[in-house]
């Protein structure tokens, strides 16, 4: 063997450790990023069921449970815990956005996981604000209102705000339809499960993602009412639109069913951080 070829294969095998170091630090990012989102799903269907018993002093949503998390001991660490996995997610989206290759990675998916990439960056950024003492701001109820009523006054506003409310209820539909078909199966590593542990997997992925799904779908019927009757006051939020739930027949209990599915989405968000194929 040629002293060429001798330094050709060090090259390959030391793009390859690079390339299996790499892959290594991306899957940790999104098993954290998992984790962090499983947290804050545990915490809002917690809340969510405190408000319909009566007893709760929160809002049910992303703001209610950084301030719950606040109150524990050690909460300005678990907050900056929080900080890292969202961040942590965004870098896992935005990788497999631009730099995971195959056959399922097409334009669609692509920018699908850009768009994640993005809210989770979004969401990082916020926490890390309240974690270092800049508050929560406006609640996510007022802060809903507030961009409706700004993009109500642009030319054609009706038009986008209702265009956006289609969009959530799309993809609350979807959410909810792929749930309850165990799409999320096909990204998970079945093969490492018991057959007791997949059980219970599959059962928490379509009771959880339903929930999530009914969720997105109801405050996009919400931003479309907006739209309808040109109104920003018909916006709510995600602890506006729990709330909504009390308001139907089923009263509190309906809120109790979702608040519960929430929760179980969370924990799928662990079961994800443990076995989906990153």
């Amino acid at each position: 063997m040629t002293s060429s070829q001798v330094s050709g294969q060090k090259r390959t095998g030391g793009a390859a450790i690079r390339r299996s170091a790499e892959n290594q630090t991306l899957s940790a990012a999104g098993r954290a990023g998992f984790s962090a989102r499983g947290v804050v799903y545990v915490l809002i269907g917690a809340l969510a069921i405190q408000m319909a018993l009566g007893s709760g002093g929160k809002s049910a949503d992303r703001q209610g449970a950084l301030a719950k998390i606040a109150e524990q001991p050690f909460g300005k660490i678990m907050l900056w815990v929080l900080v890292v996995g969202f961040g942590c997610m965004a870098l896992w989206r935005s990788s497999r956005a631009v730099l995971t290759r195959g056959p399922d990675r097409k334009t669609p998916s692509r920018l699908l996981d850009g768009g994640r990439a993005l809210f989770y960056g979004f969401i990082c950024w916020a926490t890390a604000t309240y974690a270092a003492g800049g508050g929560q701001g406006s609640s996510g109820n007022a802060q809903s209102k507030d961009w409706t009523a700004s993009v109500l006054k642009l030319p054609y506003g009706q038009i986008l705000v209702a265009a956006g409310g289609c969009l959530l209820i799309g993809i609350g539909t979807v959410l909810a339809l792929r749930a309850a078909m165990r799409k999320f199966l096909r990204q998970l590593d079945t093969a490492a499960m018991s057959p007791r542990t997949k059980q219970i997997v599959t059962g928490l992925g379509v009771s959880g993602g339903v929930a999530r799904g009914m969720v997105f779908a109801a405050a996009g019927i919400f931003v479309l009412t907006a739209a309808i009757q040109f109104d920003a006051d018909e916006a709510k939020g995600v602890d506006g639109t729990l709330r909504s739930f009390t308001d139907t027949p089923m009263g509190p209990w309906l809120l109790v069913a979702v608040a519960i599915g929430l929760i179980l989405f969370g924990v799928f968000s662990f079961a994800s951080a443990r076995w989906r194929r990153l």
